[in-house]
């Protein structure tokens, strides 16, 4: 592998406009297909065979004007006013209408309209009557009343707190949220305003109608800055600081775009894109770091020239970057195993990402250093290599004695540390944002703040209800949907039910049943559960079968489902890396100590986010100001994530232990010596990462904000309180048993050379210095 990539990298130098030319047309390519093909992207989460999923299936076949996603708008009167006051409720009625009136909203007051046509409208009729005797009133004290609207009828949808401040307008659109056309929820919410201003009514949307959220804020400027002055101050030079960033940005608009481009045909979640950038920057910067500052040391230690410290630069650390790269991509190739559609997705584009970062490294990265040449190091670089390289070096040999010498406490220290850090994992509650979950000055927050304070918790995720009889075709009777209407009343936690819809043969009917608590408290989850397990005795009873869907319901399907699969997902991810690092380090105890870090490393993030998130701890520091809990979808993906890339640090700092033994050092000198070599790429790649993950964590989208401040602290807990602690002082106490492998097994497997020492015997040959010097001679 060495030899082979020495030889890539003589190429890229010697023909730097040819490589770069390729990778330009490619990048050109994704562009043209961006224009051809506008970007579609999803807010949807969707995990296929869950009960819920199966029910919102088979309701856009029976029911389909209800299977739409859904809005909401909080009217609330200002300054301490009602709403019924007569220019209020003008305004409200303007408001409604405009919103009924608008391109994608179904109206739901040509309902009884269109049963009428259908000769059907008498079954609704007896069955909204019969529902609303059986169910009663709700179980609060002071229940909502409904607004009248022309005739002097109930408008639909509409409902107007006991103390008459606030009114709640709830709707269906012909399709889920994330396939309408862009603009068309804000032009919604304009529409409401502009008639709600008339009666000094506030307007506020449900985060279920939030646009999708910003690819690119200040947060991950400024996470880009600080990546930019950690290069310059780590390599010394603008020149060599600016050449991982063009790197990385290349990877990020060829990968980003081409996740872009494929929305047009494939179903792209925009948590999918968020994920490919993220990874984009962090890994394009970190591996092109890893081979300049090889490049580098190359240059200033032994004296080579640019051109032949590249490529030895690419025989030697870029063996470690295509190694590093594949644990990533088979950590994020095993949520494949997952089953999830929307976690497959995310799974490809991250693994694309990184595979686009480490070709990017090894071919783009050689051709740049072929047009800068010997301006890689400046002249002021040079006069202080010596001093700077040995200030670092003293720095990290005398961390490397402290441990080795301390090796048994410094062992267990860290050991207390993070299982300290990942005690308040016990208690992580999983879900999916709510509005809840938004600062206090957003619109989503004040909105779920109203609905809480003027009708109960409960409104802001009711429960979907579908009853189909058992016999297709058969209408339901007035007296199943009574019983049907009594036992939901009847389940502990729920508070009221209604009938929303029903098809024109009335055979399948939609229930709104509001819980008493919120849509992420376990009162809630139970009320869903216990309704599930009512189907069974109301099928045989009345003929119906009941399932529950609707926003809260799938959240609750999709937190117990990540949660079932991350335990497999976990022993997947960490069979197949044992076998990659048991191949690159020849050691069987090497990949459990590599392991056993991780392990501390990801249940320490886990601590910490549920700390900082579901507990509430330090959040002014990040601008939270609510508790949530840990979103779904997070272990699953931060697992994969952060054990590819901590699988990176062990890489780089291992492979200088392991240099340093193959050539004869003491097993805890050559952990002292690799410890010395590689902390500052180390530190540095660490400290990047953090920087460009913590960018994500000022994103305005929960979702966002809680993967970019997982990945950050789980990168900066395994970098610099395990790689940079735990596995020295690990080594130093295995001594040699840290680099035995069984005799039967050292012969099957494969020698790797990732330190590149068959490149370094190869070029130390008179032949190979011959052919140097006569190359040289040429020039």
């Amino acid at each position: 592998m060495s030899v082979l990539l020495y030889k890539l990298g003589r190429l890229g130098y010697a023909k730097p406009w040819f490589v770069i030319a390729c990778w330009a047309a490619i990048a050109a390519a994704v562009v043209s297909l961006l224009v051809v093909n506008p970007v579609k992207l999803s807010n949807e989460v969707r995990i296929d065979g869950t009960p819920a999923q199966k029910v919102i299936d088979g309701l856009a076949e029976d029911l389909p004007e209800a299977s739409g996603g859904q809005g909401m708008l909080v009217f609330r009167a200002q300054g301490g006013g009602r709403i019924d006051r007569p220019a209020s409720r003008d305004a409200l009625l303007a408001a409604v209408d405009a919103v009924y009136r608008h391109d994608h909203v179904v109206d739901a007051r040509k309902a009884p309209a269109q049963q009428a046509d259908k000769g059907s409208a008498d079954l609704l009729a007896r069955a909204h009557a019969s529902v609303a005797e059986a169910a009663g009133p709700p179980k609060t004290a002071t229940p909502p009343v409904p607004l009248p609207g022309a005739g002097g009828h109930p408008l639909p949808g509409v409902l107007v707190s006991a103390d008459g401040s606030t009114a709640m307008l709830q709707f269906q659109f012909d399709e889920q949220t994330y396939e309408l056309p862009a603009g068309t929820i804000d032009r919604l919410v304009e529409a409401a305003r502009h008639q709600a201003d008339r009666g000094h009514l506030e307007v506020l949307p449900s985060a279920a109608m939030m646009e999708l959220p910003e690819v690119v804020g200040v947060g991950e400027i400024v996470g880009l800055v600080v990546a930019a002055l950690v290069l310059l101050i780590a390599l010394g030079s603008l020149v060599a600081a600016g050449l991982p960033l063009l790197v990385a940005m290349t990877g990020v608009v060829i990968g980003v775009g081409g996740t872009f481009a494929l929305s047009g045909v494939l179903e792209i979640h925009s948590l999918t894109v968020m994920l490919a950038l993220m990874l984009g920057l962090a890994v394009g910067i970190d591996y092109a770091l890893f081979i300049i500052n090889r490049q580098r040391r190359l240059i200033l230690d032994d004296g080579l020239s640019a051109r032949e410290a590249a490529a030895r630069a690419l025989g030697t650390a870029g063996s470690a970057v295509f190694f590093a790269g594949g644990t990533v991509i088979i950590a994020l190739a095993g949520l494949l195993v997952v089953g999830i559609t929307l976690l497959t997705s995310m799974a490809l584009a991250a693994a694309a990402t990184i595979a686009l970062a480490v070709l990017l490294a090894l071919t783009f990265l050689p051709a740049v250093l072929g047009l800068v040449k010997e301006d890689i190091c400046s002249a002021r670089a040079r006069a202080r290599a010596h001093e700077r390289v040995g200030n670092s070096a003293r720095r990290a040999t005398r961390w490397g004695d402290a441990l080795a010498r301390r090796r048994g406490p410094v062992f267990l220290v860290t050991c207390l540390v993070t299982l300290a850090l990942a005690a308040p994992a016990v208690d992580m509650q999983l879900g999916l944002p709510s509005g809840a979950s938004y600062r206090t000055d957003t619109p989503q927050r004040q909105n779920y703040q109203a609905v809480s304070a003027a009708f109960g918790p409960g409104y802001n995720g009711p429960l979907m209800v579908v009853a189909r009889s058992t016999e297709r075709g058969r209408p339901l009777t007035p007296q199943s949907l009574a019983a049907i209407a009594r036992e939901l009343k009847a389940a502990e936690g729920a508070d009221s039910v209604s009938l929303a819809a029903m098809n024109s043969t009335g055979s399948t009917a939609l229930f709104g049943l509001v819980p008493q608590e919120g849509p992420n408290d376990e009162g809630t989850k139970q009320l869903a559960a216990t309704v599930r397990a009512r189907s069974h005795s109301l099928a045989a009873a009345h003929g119906v079968t009941l399932g529950i869907t609707g926003f809260t319901a799938l959240a609750i399907d999709v937190s117990d489902r990540l949660a079932d699969v991350l335990p497999l997902y976990l022993m997947t991810v960490l069979g197949l890396s044992l076998v990659v690092l048991l191949l690159v380090f020849r050691s069987v105890l090497v990949p459990l100590m590599a392991t056993a870090g991780f392990l501390l490393s990801v249940t320490a993030t886990f601590g910490v986010t549920t700390a900082v998130f579901q507990w509430g701890w330090l959040q002014p520091l990040i601008g939270l100001d609510a508790t949530t809990p840990v979103v779904s979808l997070l272990p699953v993906i931060v697992t994969g994530v952060l054990y590819g890339l901590a699988m990176d640090y062990q890489m780089f700092l291992v492979t200088s232990m392991r240099e340093a033994h193959v050539r004869g050092a003491d097993p805890v000198r050559a952990t002292v010596f690799g410890l010395a070599q590689a902390s500052r790429v180390v530190i540095a790649a660490a400290t990047i990462m953090v920087a460009v993950f913590s960018g994500f964590v000022f994103n305005g989208q929960p979702m966002i904000k809680q993967l970019g401040f997982a990945l950050a602290v789980g990168i900066l807990i395994d970098a610099f309180v395990i790689r940079m602690t735990f596995v020295p002082a690990a080594m130093a106490l295995a001594r040699d048993k840290a680099w035995w492998l069984p005799a039967w097994l050292d012969r099957i497997v494969p020698d790797l050379d990732v330190e590149g020492d068959r490149l370094g015997l190869r070029l130390s040959t008179p032949d190979a210095e011959a052919r140097r010097e006569g190359h040289r001679a040429a020039r």
